[in-house]
């Protein structure tokens, strides 16, 4: 089985590694030449989008957002175009669950499956390869895929059809967002109260309060360290899609919109590339205080 991968930025370079420590046979492609060279040299091939969409029998994307994807497969000239029938796409972008769909029906023509298989755990998770899978997709494309993506994440969940995997990746990051902006709410109260945030920390996350968020963002908020995990101007992307889908099948969504404002003020403000617990920055902002001081 030869596996094509296109997409080899903060996440999808290590997830491609961990398919080639895992033995399979991966030829990869990126806008820029630097990450190839790495893939090349850990025992990947390099190769053109042509060349992957005539040679490869899976082919994973993991790019931005629904443009790129659509982008890359669709079209006259996309790969899906140049894929032989029978074979299988995967994307692992999270992007809106109808575009999802409708790259599934273009694919449809030229006998291609689909698979929306978007991840959540960010950066330090694809190198050690415990990502989390949502995916959407025909049951039977999904069990002959599920080992694939195991060797790059400890859950690989099926959600549904095609298009399940990123409305479930949607509402993991309404989910984050939220933890975060509460989060930095409780850190700031704890440091305007002259208590130290860290003993807060300490206390409240072995309780109810106690989440896989809060042990990744905390100490991060706690030591003001912002360098990037997940962006927030790609938390944006994911809350504007969230938004678009809530407002398409009628959701309400006020606590998701309030925290996408806070992370348009970061970006606004030169916080676009730091980590998504910077949204702290904000109240900081607000309240002229630092919780790492």
């Amino acid at each position: 089985m030869k596996i094509g991968f296109i997409g080899l930025g903060i996440m999808g370079k290590p997830m491609a590694k961990n398919l080639v420590k895992a033995g399979y046979s991966l030829m990869v492609n990126n806008l820029t030449p630097e990450p190839v060279e790495e893939l090349v040299a850990c025992g990947a091939e390099a190769g053109t989008q042509r060349e992957i969409a005539e040679t490869c029998d899976i082919i994973m994307t993991m790019v931005p957002n629904s443009p790129q994807v659509k982008q890359v497969m669709c079209g006259e000239e996309g790969v899906g175009a140049h894929m032989r029938p029978g074979t299988i796409f995967i994307d692992m972008s999270s992007i809106n669950p109808v575009a999802s769909k409708e790259i599934a029906e273009e694919l449809k023509k030229y006998g291609v499956e689909m698979l929306d298989a978007p991840v959540s755990g960010g950066e330090p998770k694809a190198i050690d390869g415990t990502l989390s899978f949502m995916v959407g997709g025909k049951q039977e494309i999904f069990d002959q895929c599920k080992p694939i993506l195991e060797h790059m994440g400890a859950s690989v969940v099926r959600c549904g059809e095609v298009g399940a995997g990123n409305t479930t990746k949607l509402a993991n990051q309404i989910v984050v967002a939220g933890n975060i902006m509460a989060l930095s709410e409780a850190m700031m109260l704890a440091k305007k109260a002259n208590v130290d945030p860290q003993l807060v920390y300490e206390a409240i996350r072995g309780g109810l309060a106690g989440s896989t968020v809060m042990d990744a963002k905390a100490p991060m908020m706690i030591s003001g360290n912002d360098k990037p995990g997940f962006r927030i101007d790609l938390h944006i992307k994911d809350l504007n899609n969230a938004l678009d889908c809530a407002h398409t099948v009628g959701s309400p969504v006020p606590m998701t919109a309030a925290v996408q404002e806070m992370m348009q003020w970061l970006h606004a403000h030169e916080g676009g590339s730091k980590d998504h617990s910077a949204i702290v920055q904000y109240y900081e902002h607000l309240t002229g205080q630092k919780v790492s001081e």
